[in-house]
């Protein structure tokens, strides 16, 4: 057998170990990667820079766009034309229309990696309700959709490049109210497109409108017409001879609730002329039947006449009969 070598004799022998790490990395920033130098000189210039430099604001904004089940055709074009027009948006799967839709929305929500929703919720095969939702504190909007004008029946002659950023423009009265001002909040950073976003187009060739009247937000989406012949061609900020040429669809939208907290949550503010839907087809079954009972009323007040002013009888009624 052979003998043991001591551990006096194995220490000896030993051989360091050269160090196998892998090369440090730069240093990475929001403007890039920074260099070794700038990474390996002295610590106080270093904190320096870093106290003067601002964090630049990154908008990483995505909207996940989903509709229940049972949807009408015209409600779901409706729903794909602002697909079309949100590069930023993510679609999902239907829904079911239930009371725990909130919390399944906002489980959709946070596995998708989005921040706002838009839930096109239909009721009875007739109304379309849009929730407006931040996520997953809030707060969340529910709208009445009515005056609904899709791309595929308008037809109309603007056209503007598919994924390009949108200027978004609100009428003076967003500013008159405190429920005003939030909704236009919510409005711009939900429609807004991200800068420096992969699917969008780095200029603006459209605007999104956005008008109060008559208490309703009426939605409208123009193309941005600039003549490009030589011989036409605008110098910077000649915004006169520019044109807007609209491109759809179109849509009206009639505020009901405002929550605090997301597809829920403590009322912030209810519309006080709202009316629903039901309330006004009730109205018009009972004027339809408030003809049949004038129908039943006069009928019933004629023979009451016959009754009281009998006709004399016919002396030649039966001559005939013979």
């Amino acid at each position: 057998m052979g003998k043991k070598r001591k551990h006096s004799e194995t220490a000896a022998v030993a051989v360091p170990k050269k160090d196998e790490a892998a090369p440090e990395r730069p240093a990475r920033t929001l403007l890039g990667w920074k260099d070794k130098s700038e990474v390996n000189g002295d610590d106080s210039q270093v904190k320096d820079v870093e106290l003067d430099d601002s964090p630049i604001f990154r908008n990483k904004e995505k909207v996940l766009v989903t509709c229940s089940r049972r949807i009408n055709f015209r409600y779901r074009h409706l729903m794909l034309n602002v697909v079309s027009l949100l590069p930023h948006c993510k679609k999902d799967n239907k829904v079911e229309s239930k009371e725990s839709k909130g919390a399944t929305l906002n489980e959709l929500v946070e596995l998708k990696n989005c921040s706002s929703c838009l839930f096109f919720e239909c009721r009875k095969g007739k109304d379309l309700y849009l929730w407006m939702a931040k996520c997953p504190n809030g707060p969340s909007v529910k709208f009445l959709v009515s005056a609904v004008h899709t791309m595929e029946e308008l037809k109309l002659t603007g056209n503007h490049l598919k994924g390009s950023r949108p200027i978004l423009t609100f009428s003076t009265n967003f500013e008159k109210d405190a429920h005003w001002r939030l909704l236009k909040e919510m409005l711009l950073q939900i429609f807004e497109t991200p800068k420096d976003h992969r699917k969008a187009k780095p200029f603006h060739d459209h605007v999104f409108v956005f008008s109060i009247a008559d208490d309703h937000i009426w939605f409208r989406n123009y193309q941005i017409d600039v003549p490009h012949n030589e011989t036409d061609k605008l110098p910077r900020g000649g915004l006169e001879q520019m044109n807007l040429v609209e491109v759809g669809p179109r849509f009206c939208l009639n505020p009901i609730k405002i929550f605090g907290g997301s597809f829920g949550g403590p009322t912030l503010y209810a519309n006080p002329f709202y009316v629903s839907p039901n309330q006004v087809r009730a109205l018009e079954k009972r004027k339809k039947s408030g003809k049949f009972a004038k129908k039943v009323k006069a009928k019933t007040r004629r023979k009451m006449h016959e009754m009281s002013n009998p006709l004399e009888p016919d002396e030649f009624a039966d001559m005939w009969k013979e």
